[in-house]
C-alpha cells in the first residue's frame, strides 16, 4: 500500500496532481490541511474526481464525510493520547505513532498507523537523523493494526520500507517538494511492485 499526504500548504495545481496520482495508482490520500476552514476543504475535496472519493481520508472537518463518499478519519497522536477522537462503527481510522512500542499497545479498532520518521524527512530539515524506526520495526508484535511506514520515504529507499515487515509506505515530502511528482510517484510503485 501507498499513502500520499497532501502538504500543509496549497500547491500549485494541487488537485490536479492528486487526480493524476490515483489515475497512476495511489492507494489513498491523507488530506492534511490544518489551515485551511472548512469551506476552503469542501471545495478542495470537489476538484478531486468523485470515484477517489471513497480513497481520501479526512484530518479534519470530518463532518464533510456526509456530503461525500468518505469513510476515512485520521486522528494525530496527541488527539490518540488525549481521548479527543471517538471510534465510529462505519468509518476507519488510523493514527500516528513515533516508537515501535506504542504501535504496540494499539488496538484493532485502528486500521493501521503511521509510524515515523523512518528517514531522515524530506519536508522536515533535519528531523529524523538519529532515528532507529526502521530496524525497530523488526520488534513488531501487532498484526491487528497495519503498519505504514513514514518519514524521507522516496524512490531510492522505498524497497527497504518493503522488506522492513512494513505493510505500507507513506510519501510526503518526495512528492510535494518534487518538480516532477508523478515520475517520482510511478518510481515510487515500480521499486515496490518490482
Amino acid at each position: 500500500m501507498i499513502i500520499v499526504i497532501t502538504s500543509e500548504e496549497c500547491v500549485q495545481k494541487e488537485t490536479e496532481i492528486i487526480n493524476e496520482l490515483f489515475q497512476e495508482g495511489l492507494d489513498l490520500l491523507h488530506i492534511r490541511k490544518p489551515f485551511i476552514g472548512r469551506e476552503e476543504m469542501e471545495d478542495f475535496i470537489q476538484e478531486i474526481d468523485p470515484q477517489f472519493h471513497h480513497q481520501l481520508v479526512l484530518h479534519g472537518h470530518y463532518d464533510l464525510t456526509k456530503d461525500f463518499n468518505i469513510s476515512r478519519f485520521h486522528f494525530r497522536e496527541t488527539d490518540r493520547q488525549n481521548g479527543l477522537f471517538k471510534s465510529f462503527k462505519d468509518k476507519l481510522i488510523s493514527t500516528s505513532v513515533h516508537d515501535i512500542e506504542t504501535f504496540n499497545e494499539l488496538n484493532e479498532e485502528w486500521n493501521y498507523a503511521f509510524i515515523s520518521p523512518v528517514f531522515p524527512s524530506i519536508s522536515k530539515k533535519g528531523y529524523g537523523k538519529e532515528s532507529t524506526v526502521l530496524t525497530d520495526i523488526k520488534n513488531r508484535n501487532n498484526s491487528k493494526v497495519k503498519l505504514i511506514a513514514l518519514g524521507g520515504i522516496n524512490e531510492n529507499n522505498i524497497h527497504k520500507v518493503f522488506s522492513s515487515e512494513a505493510d505500507g509506505a507513506a510519501l510526503l515530502g518526495a512528492i510535494w517538494e518534487s518538480e516532477e511528482p508523478i515520475k517520482v510517484f510511478r518510481k515510487c510503485r515500480q521499486n515496490v511492485l518490482s
